[in-house]
């Protein structure tokens, strides 16, 4: 558990092709090493999703560790300065696919538990780590399940971190204390199909719904809030017509999304849009979808007992931030109300080359385990 622990467990979950949906043995890597601890392991794998619950303790407060063992996929690997399956030590980094998002933090995440638990064997409360292979996918077997497992016993937690990879420019820059909620639409606007050179005999979607995609997108949804920009409109996708020239099309598909803040809600969006679209007396469909709603984790004990430990070992002064995509912290504050995420720097998630500096890996494990300790001693 000395100096190394964490990279020797980072390159052994690199080098499992875990790309989404499929764990590749991940998780009864790191279970193995959770039971020697007296962690009790429970796997509520979903729809060919792996998913594990390990917790020590049953009394509260409830800390929890949650990340991801899936990766996306690397892409042709002769574009790789190194096999992406390989994990390689070059030039102060390790390379991987998964490296930075998220197979460094889950390696910190154990270690960290290892050295807390050696060293307070009778802490207070209760350590949990929750882990799934279904967060670049589709999200809908992974972390939601455990949660619904969990909420369905009454099984609370009190604090969560999240081990993406928040750092922007310097490692321990940036905490996120919530994430903006995503609510996407399908919208077919209807007309009248017919040759173009008879306008009188047809309806043209796209001329009909032009008027109200223009006010939607020059719409102001809301101001933010101290935590969060303005929500968000654009239009993603649009489509109309059978490819020829010379005919009017019988319906515009739209497809568009709100990031939207905690200072709307999406019943309230949905209403605005619907409206907006009533005035323009448009014949229309609409499908919405709720990818996640938004989460706000105020300064309080878990921010707080972070960013102390992030100040002792990464010599940084961190911020809190709520920029970015979705993550599963959206299904974790269901039921937990203080969740944060904190990890790596993110300049090459997703990308060829992706890599984590090697001298952040044992400060990420001891930030962490200082969590732990503020929390649970």
């Amino acid at each position: 558990m000395g100096d190394g622990a964490t990279l020797s467990l980072a390159r052994q979950l690199i080098e499992r092709r875990s790309v989404t949906p499929d764990d590749a043995g991940c998780l009864d890597l790191i279970g193995k090493r959770l039971a020697t601890l007296g962690f009790k392991l429970e796997r509520i794998d979903s729809g060919g999703v792996s998913n594990l619950w390990a917790r020590r303790g049953s009394a509260a407060p409830l800390l929890c560790f949650a990340g991801h063992t899936d990766v996306v996929p690397s892409g042709p690997p002769e574009r790789w300065a190194f096999d992406p399956f390989q994990a390689t030590e070059h030039d102060g980094h390790l390379h991987g696919r998964g490296a930075a998002d998220m197979k460094s933090s889950l390696a910190a995440f154990v270690v960290a538990c290892e050295r807390f638990v050696h060293m307070h064997p009778r802490h207070h409360g209760s350590l949990a780590l929750l882990l799934t292979s279904d967060e670049e996918g589709d999200a809908i077997h992974g972390t939601v399940k455990v949660v619904e497992a969990l909420k369905a016993r009454n099984e609370l937690i009190d604090y969560c971190v999240v081990g993406e990879p928040t750092s922007a420019k310097r490692f321990g820059d940036t905490i996120k204390n919530g994430r903006r909620g995503s609510l996407s639409a399908k919208l077919v606007v209807k007309g009248v199909q017919g040759h173009v050179a008879y306008p009188e005999q047809v309806k043209n979607p796209v001329h009909l719904a032009a008027p109200a995609l223009a006010v939607l997108a020059g719409t102001i949804w809301d101001e933010g809030n101290e935590y969060f920009p303005p929500t968000s409109f654009q239009i993603s996708n649009a489509h109309a017509g059978t490819g020829a020239t010379n005919v009017v099309p019988g319906t515009f598909e739209i497809l568009f999304n709100f990031r939207f803040s905690t200072a709307s809600t999406p019943d309230e969006l949905k209403s605005r849009v619907e409206k907006i679209l009533a005035y323009h007396k448009l014949d229309y469909d609409i499908v919405w979808t709720l990818g996640g709603k938004p989460f706000l984790t105020r300064p309080g004990k878990l921010v707080a007992a972070l960013k102390e430990s992030i100040e002792a070992h990464a010599d940084v002064s961190t911020e809190l931030s709520t920029t970015g995509g979705t993550s599963d912290g959206r299904f974790i504050a269901d039921i937990c109300p203080e969740v944060v995420e904190f990890g790596p720097i993110n300049a090459t998630i997703h990308k060829v080359d992706e890599r984590i500096a090697l001298s952040d890996l044992e400060p990420l494990a001891h930030i962490y385990q200082g969590v732990m300790k503020r929390l649970l001693t």
